[in-house]
């Protein structure tokens, strides 16, 4: 089938959007997504987060497909080194979720993001992330001053 300019308007919205506090993006709830009883199991919120995370680094000016390429230097990878999960409520099939990321914190080679995921105003899940940069060798590598700017742009 021919692309009548449908790509473009699709692609506009799949990162989701930066915010004056962060990254917002929304998702909807698939079956996939769903345990036996109906609601979203927990490890997919997991899932939500990481999206979240990605898309922000993404529109930030960060690329996992350019850090894995080495063009900082050296190959890097980001990992998550701790998580801190509040379950409040549940998602069900079909809900459209949103999901806020805010940096807190940069230091050294950490960074410090707060996320929500809400259904409308309903805060189900909150979650805080510590997460770093590696090296190829697996030893953590300080933050490059122009990505504190692009996390943090209102605390420079």
């Amino acid at each position: 089938m021919a692309d009548h300019g449908e790509s473009d308007l699709l692609m506009a919205g799949l990162a989701g959007v930066l915010t004056p506090f962060g990254h917002r993006i929304m998702a909807r709830v698939y079956f996939a997504d769903t345990d036996f009883s109906g609601v979203v199991y927990h490890a997919r919120y997991l899932e939500f987060f990481e999206r979240g995370r990605s898309d922000f680094l993404r529109l930030a000016g960060v690329h996992h497909t350019e850090l894995a390429q080495g063009k900082h230097g050296e190959k890097l990878v980001w990992v998550v080194r701790r998580m801190e999960i509040d379950f409040r409520g549940s998602a069900r099939i079909d809900d459209v979720l949103t999901i806020d990321t805010r940096t807190d914190a940069i230091s050294g080679a950490r960074i410090f993001m707060a996320q929500q995921l809400k259904r409308g105003d309903e805060v189900l899940v909150e979650a805080k992330v510590e997460a770093a940069i590696i090296g190829e060798n697996g030893r953590p590598r300080r933050f490059p001053r122009e990505w504190v700017a692009a996390f943090m742009p209102d605390r420079i």
